[in-house]
């Protein structure tokens, strides 16, 4: 093995001999993958095709030991490290140029005692291996839509979805977490045990280290929940909304809905000359008895001349994974998002307007109805700030074409900045692209400065900062 040029993290260069390297590779479980490896540019290769970026080394773990050799070496060395679970974040902080990326991805163990009702999984599982092993028991961790979506960064950043508003958000359901920090050490966070820093894992991103293992709380979820589509033509949208926005003021915790604005897909249940044309589609989940979900969803699937109505009961697994031919590995991918307290008539107006300027078959505006059991949770009582929010809003660019990019990233950031004057301030991190470093102190509102002086605590340093970063208190002081 050659001696190698690694950035360092103030973007400088270090060379590390090659004795170095080998020694560190011949410590791990898992792999050290370089330059000369034939899967290197598989392994580098995340989610979001406009994310291109070669590290110096990739550490491809096996185990918690690993990514603690993998955590020192950076941090004895001051690297530029990058770490990756699913490989899902729009931001694509998975990846960094030149440095150290520790790879999470074969550690994908999931497992679920139904006895006290509760699971360890490791960071590279996907949501399908989640909903696998619990559905296996009548049971569900609340999380996110897209099954190919990483358990690590979907929980530490937030994490919500169908169940959220009967069960709260992921990281609403941690127990503790296993961690390695900055300085190489592992510990076992929960509300006992390093209570400051599992306050700040939950939202803070991976601000504050690399987890190895996760302890979830389960719900019970046996049989089918009641779940599907509504297709809408997009010149009923603005009555469609409002009527929507009406009908979720009484919803059960049970019922979430969420307004999907595109150009329809070729689906097999929409007549084909919709195809290609912009609807406004509600897709909603009853997750509880058969009977009352069709009673509950009964005003929702009542507002105007629907295209098409495919809701019934599905298994809770599959429709899971009904989004995930929509969302599919190598397309580009820009996205921006707004939280909002209410959905107000003026902000219908700005998205209604930008749908009709849609820059691609591909990109859509979706509207996350969330509140219920979440928005019953302090503030403060978790870094995951915006319990106040009862939508969520994700201006989805997606398109194939690098020529695109210009055309549709003003397009996002144009309605992005349209409804800043409807929305309340705070974000969800995991849909915020690398370009927001400047959002990240108004994202997480008063909860930043107690973040800020749990990283100055845990990682002085800023070793880890390939996120929506929280810099430590003296570098935010220096900055203001």
């Amino acid at each position: 093995m050659d001696d190698m040029n690694l950035t360092t993290l103030q973007k400088g260069h270090k060379v590390m001999r090659a004795d170095a390297i080998e020694a560190l590779a011949a410590g791990l479980r898992g792999r050290l993958i370089t330059k000369a490896d034939s899967d290197y540019d598989e392994a580098r290769t995340i989610w979001n095709a406009m994310i291109d970026r070669k590290p110096g080394m990739i550490v491809r773990c096996a185990g918690a030991s690993d990514v603690i050799k993998a955590v020192r070496f950076a941090h004895d060395n001051h690297l530029l490290l990058a770490v990756r679970g699913g490989g899902h974040n729009i931001a694509g902080n998975a990846v960094c140029e030149g440095g150290v990326m520790i790879d999470l991805s074969a550690m994908r163990s999931v497992w679920v005692d139904p006895a006290t009702r509760r699971m360890r999984v490791e960071p590279g599982a996907t949501l399908a291996d989640v909903d696998a092993e619990t559905q296996a028991f009548g049971m569900v961790l609340p999380t996110g839509i897209n099954s190919t979506t990483g358990i690590a960064g979907l929980t530490l950043g937030g994490g919500f979805g169908w169940t959220t508003r009967k069960y709260g958000l992921t990281l609403d359901n941690l127990i503790s977490m296993d961690v390695v920090t900055a300085d190489g050490k592992l510990r076992r966070v929960s509300e006992k045990e390093d209570p400051d820093l599992f306050w700040a894992l939950r939202g803070g991103g991976g601000n504050f280290g690399v987890v190895t293992s996760f302890e979830f709380r389960l719900h019970d979820l046996p049989g089918n929940v009641l779940a599907g589509l509504v297709v809408h033509a997009f010149a009923d949208a603005e009555m469609v909304l409002k009527q929507y926005r009406a009908a979720l003021e009484k919803a059960p915790d049970e019922l979430t809905c969420w307004a999907v604005m595109r150009q329809a897909p070729p689906l097999p249940f929409l007549p084909a000359e919709w195809h290609g044309k912009e609807v406004l589609v509600l897709a909603m989940c009853y997750c509880g008895d058969l009977a009352a979900g069709q009673a509950a969803t009964a005003e929702l699937r009542g507002i105007g001349k629907p295209i098409a109505d495919v809701v019934g009961p599905v298994p809770f697994a599959a429709w899971q994974q009904a989004f995930d031919p929509l969302l599919t590995p190598g397309a580009r991918n820009y996205w921006k998002s707004q939280d909002f307290a209410a959905l107000s008539d003026q902000a219908i107006a700005v998205l209604l307007d930008a749908v009709r300027k849609l820059p691609g078959p591909e990109c859509e505006i979706f509207v996350g109805h969330v509140g219920g059991a979440a928005g019953r949770i302090a503030g403060e009582a978790t870094a995951f700030p915006q319990r106040s929010s009862h939508f969520i809003m994700n201006v989805h660019g997606r398109w194939r074409d690098k020529a695109m990019d210009q055309k549709g990233i003003a397009w996002a950031r144009g309605l992005f900045e349209a409804t800043k004057p409807h929305a309340i301030g705070t974000a969800y991190i995991n849909f915020m692209p690398e370009d927001e470093a400047d959002r990240v102190e108004k994202a997480y509102g008063k909860n930043y400065r107690r973040l800020a002086e749990i990283k100055r605590h845990y990682d002085p340093e800023n070793l880890f900062r390939m996120n929506q970063n929280v810099k430590p208190l003296p570098e935010m002081r220096a900055a203001s």
